[in-house]
């Protein structure tokens, strides 16, 4: 058993927030978490925060690294550290529109990358290629492809762990969403046109998320709801939000908040690789993308996923949208796990969840994040 102490802070539980608080851990499980007793060796807080570990379900790249060009348990273990850095602690590798044998690539190194202990991956996210050509973003529409039985037999194929797949469901038959949910794979609607029914269709269908909510379909208009005012009206599905202060503006993510249960909203950052780099630009299927003042572009101004990280994802939920971070964190944290069904093991500071966590000084910078299998040591960033 060993116990962490900390003082001078907050500690956000799952039953509420300790200004001091000792967490005893067992074999990488938290076995109990109550105020301090003794603080003689505790952890100074310093008016600072102790989260639970981020999860983060859409992740393109880190560390220089894009996980398009590194489809390997090499390639996943350095986007997962780069990540860590910042608190996240579960992840999606994320794969940008691939043709059939990247896919194929991509969730059988996610198999091998949780077989050999990578720490945080939690299984893969597919990123279309089945999305709407007038909604394609950043992603290469020469590549997308209906879900023809070929992919559908390779996506409901079983996996060690989860598969999140992206979809533009006006593009699916709703059989085929049903034969996919039911093998397991948790469908999210992004890059769409779909219709307000159509949305509709497809949440009875069995999809339960929205890809970055806002992001790449058509706007709300007055008898046009579409896709995103589904989202708004459904309590049904989990919505994904970036909130770098690019990807959408802060009245419309206060919408957001007022409008969707809060248990349903997740914060995703749709990161790339300079997420944890120096990097300046890469490289997306042969076309380059600059990073200019924390945006993510080509050459055409396109938005090409984001430069955002899930510590820097709650501090701005904290000074944008006037949330405090315990509640910051459960859009970070809680509701990502419930949306992988992961509730059992991990979101939450609690007895018998893995003991993941990420202490945030007071101004909301991480250093240290605290895993299950160890615990790594950060100046402030």
């Amino acid at each position: 058993m060993t116990v962490f102490r900390f003082t001078g802070g907050h500690v956000a539980t799952a039953s509420g927030v300790l200004e001091t608080a000792e967490i005893h851990v067992d074999q990488g499980r938290i076995a109990a978490i109550s105020p301090l007793t003794d603080e003689s060796d505790a952890y100074d807080l310093a008016g600072g925060w102790v989260l639970p570990g981020f999860i983060d379900t859409q992740v393109n790249g880190g560390g220089g690294v894009l996980f398009n060009d590194a489809l390997s348990v090499e390639g996943i273990a350095a986007i997962g550290a780069a990540h860590a850095r910042f608190g996240t602690t579960g992840f999606l590798p994320t794969l940008i529109s691939g043709d059939i044998e990247a896919i194929e690539a991509a969730l059988d190194a996610a198999d091998a990358a949780i077989e050999a202990g990578v720490v945080g991956v939690l299984g893969v996210h597919i990123e279309g290629p089945v999305l709407n050509a007038a909604r394609k973003g950043i992603h290469d529409a020469a590549k997308f492809r209906p879900l023809d039985p070929q992919l559908i037999t390779l996506l409901a194929r079983p996996r060690r762990g989860r598969v999140l797949l992206t979809i533009a469901p006006e593009l699916v038959d709703l059989a085929d969403l049903h034969t996919l949910v039911g093998a397991g794979v948790i469908v999210s609607a992004g890059h769409t046109e779909a219709s307000y029914e159509q949305a509709e269709a497809a949440f009875d269908a069995g999809v339960s998320g929205v890809t970055h909510l806002f992001n790449a379909m058509p706007p709300i208009s007055a008898r046009a709801p579409g896709i995103a005012g589904a989202a708004l009206d459904d309590p049904r599905p989990w919505s994904g939000l970036i909130v770098d202060r690019v990807h959408v503006s802060t009245p419309v993510l206060r919408m957001a908040l007022k409008m969707r249960p809060f248990d349903k909203l997740i914060l995703v950052t749709d990161a790339m690789p300079s997420v944890g780099s120096d990097q300046a630009s890469f490289t997306l299927d042969g076309r380059q993308i600059r990073v200019v003042e924390g945006r993510c572009s080509s050459a055409e101004g396109t938005l090409a996923g984001s430069n955002l990280d899930m510590a820097s994802a709650v501090a701005n939920c904290v000074r944008e949208l006037d949330l405090p971070p315990e509640r910051a964190a459960i859009l970070a944290s809680t509701n990502p796990a419930a949306f992988l069904g992961l509730s059992h093991e991990r979101g939450a500071l609690g007895r018998g969840l893995r003991a993941d966590w990420v202490v945030l000084d007071a101004e909301l910078r991480p250093v240290q994040t605290q895993l299950a299998e160890g615990t790594a040591e950060f100046t402030a960033v």
